[in-house]
């Protein structure tokens, strides 16, 4: 029987909850938004994602990189895209289905440094570690699917991202990300875990894997991000396109500005996978929070980020999509 998080769909809430947008802030934050994307736009270097953009009616600045995209493809890419995507496993009684209001729960990502639990030694993150921190999802039922604990630092830049993905897919029985920067990565990744699967059409009918990816705000999608996207896509393999802006440094240090401009980035991000494929299992994802303004560092864990969070999971509900947001 697959994985049901039963009560954590309830609508009841025992204590503190957040709930701060009425319908109508909604319907502001959204106007605002396809006002941004079509007079401003994004910006993306990458060829192939120019083309796609350009051939599904935006207005393309093939020299700037500037992309502009009316009202109306924004609003049909959140009509095509799926509200229930299923993120199948290894073993078939740990899939499970994002839709609705069911809640999932996995990991954070993607640490760089552990404290050692032989020697209390802080230290970078190594493929060792990524095989445990696998080995740990796969033990413990709270979770629903293992995310990139860690960058392997010890492997060479080139294949680092592939062999996190051989240590988890090998150590864990749940469903796996990948962390593919640009399309060869991701090729690689998806016909490892096709072969896993036992073929690529087994692998659509039962996507064991997905990927997030991350725009770089303020309004830019670099190759990293689009090429991903891409490739998932016409795989069709789960894809989160996952801002992380930060409130008074790549947006407004308002409220509202920030979802404004993260919801642009996500936007724009599905806005490419469903020109690419039309139905193609994207997720609203969210890790936006606010910037340290002492250390000009991002802040995780803070009660920004939660109100930040709660606020997005609105957002991601008003369009109807799956959403992949970070904890505060």
């Amino acid at each position: 029987m697959a994985r049901k998080t039963v009560y954590a769909r309830e609508g009841a809430i025992g204590g503190f909850g957040i709930d701060m947008f009425e319908n109508a802030d909604m319907d502001r934050m959204h106007a605002a938004t396809l006002e941004l994307l079509e007079k401003e736009g994004i910006k993306t270097n990458c060829k192939a994602a120019l083309e796609i953009y350009s051939a599904g009616g935006c207005d393309v600045d093939a020299g700037s990189g500037k992309v502009r995209i009316p009202a109306r493809i924004v609003e049909a890419a959140i009509e095509s895209a799926p509200s229930e995507i299923l993120f199948a496993a290894r073993e078939p009684d740990n899939d499970f289905t994002m839709e609705g209001t069911a809640v999932h729960f996995c990991n954070f990502s993607k640490g760089v440094n552990v404290v050692d639990i032989h020697t209390g030694e802080y230290r970078a993150s190594t493929l060792e570690d990524q095989r445990n921190a696998s080995l740990i999802v796969d033990a413990l039922d709270e979770y629903d699917l293992l995310d990139v604990a860690l960058e392997t630092r010890d492997m060479p830049d080139e294949i680092a991202n592939i062999a996190s993905y051989e240590a988890m897919v090998s150590n864990c029985s749940k469903h796996s990300g990948q962390s593919a920067h640009g399309r060869r990565e991701a090729e690689i990744m998806i016909e490892m875990a096709a072969v896993v699967a036992g073929g690529k059409e087994n692998l659509k009918k039962r996507p064991i894997a997905s990927t997030v990816v991350c725009p770089t705000s303020p309004l830019t999608i670099s190759n990293e991000t689009t090429e991903p996207i891409i490739a998932y896509a016409e795989n069709d393999l789960p894809c989160t396109v996952l801002s992380m802006v930060m409130a008074g440094s790549t947006a407004p240090v308002t409220l509202a500005g920030t979802l404004v401009v993260h919801n642009a980035e996500v936007l724009a991000g599905i806005v490419l996978g469903q020109l690419t494929k039309k139905g193609a299992p994207n997720l609203y994802g969210s890790s936006t929070t606010i910037l340290d303004l002492r250390t000009a560092a991002v802040t995780v864990g803070c009660p920004e980020l939660a109100m930040l969070s709660a606020a997005v999971v609105k957002l991601a509900r008003y369009y109807n999509l799956p959403s992949y947001i970070a904890g505060g």
